[in-house]
């Protein structure tokens, strides 16, 4: 059941030509009843959006591809746990009134080349709240105050083993773009507002 609205999806993608180092971002504007944002804008629920993120795409590849939890970070593996296609450092959270981030700084694995791992790349989901933005009414004609909330999932500083083998046009159109497919049906699912609990609950008895 969707109890929100997607709109304005985006995606970005761009290569600095002086490193090679990817960068794509995918966006979308998620319209939601106020006082759900007012309770769901907390670390709690921002590491819940995390898990929910690995959740979704463990389930989008129909298992093949899964999240592994170390005390040291997440690794993406493809069926098997030594098949790590990408390992991440442990995430850095960020929550302020008008902001949430939650980053994953990228390690190493199959899917970076040699020279990418442990130079500061990153994963991270964005959340943004406009200050003073609620709008009285909503698309579905009911009368409770909505906001708008701008999410952004952005990789950064990576280096692809693929474009590095095979060249960047082969990336563009394998990994890529299964890349922004997938992150857009992610963005879409937002609307059913289905936030996983979290496997590692960080923030669960601070109550926020």
């Amino acid at each position: 059941m969707k109890i929100a609205t997607i709109a304005n999806l985006e995606d970005r993608s761009s290569e600095d030509e002086r490193t090679g180092a990817m960068r794509s971002v995918q966006a979308a504007d998620l319209s939601l009843p106020e006082a759900a944002l007012r309770e769901l804008w907390s670390p709690m629920y921002l590491e819940r959006l995390a898990r929910t993120y690995w959740r979704f795409l463990a389930r989008v590849t129909l298992g093949l591809v899964r999240v592994r939890y170390t005390e040291h970070g997440r690794a993406i593996v493809l069926l098997l746990p030594q098949l790590k296609l990408i390992t991440f450092q442990a995430p850095e959270y960020e929550l302020d009134p008008l902001r949430g981030l939650v980053r994953w700084r990228i390690a190493h694995g199959l899917l970076v080349a040699r020279h990418g791992r442990d130079v500061g790349g990153y994963l991270q989901i964005e959340v943004r709240r406009p200050a003073g933005e609620t709008q009285a009414g909503n698309p579905t004609g009911e009368g409770a105050p909505h906001a708008c909330l701008h999410v952004e999932i952005e990789v950064a500083g990576f280096y692809p083993a693929i474009a590095s083998r095979l060249g960047r046009r082969v990336y563009g159109a394998t990994q890529s773009k299964i890349h922004v497919i997938i992150t857009h049906r992610f963005l879409r699912s937002l609307a059913r507002l289905d936030l996983a609990e979290s496997r590692v609950g960080r923030f669960a008895e601070k109550g926020g």
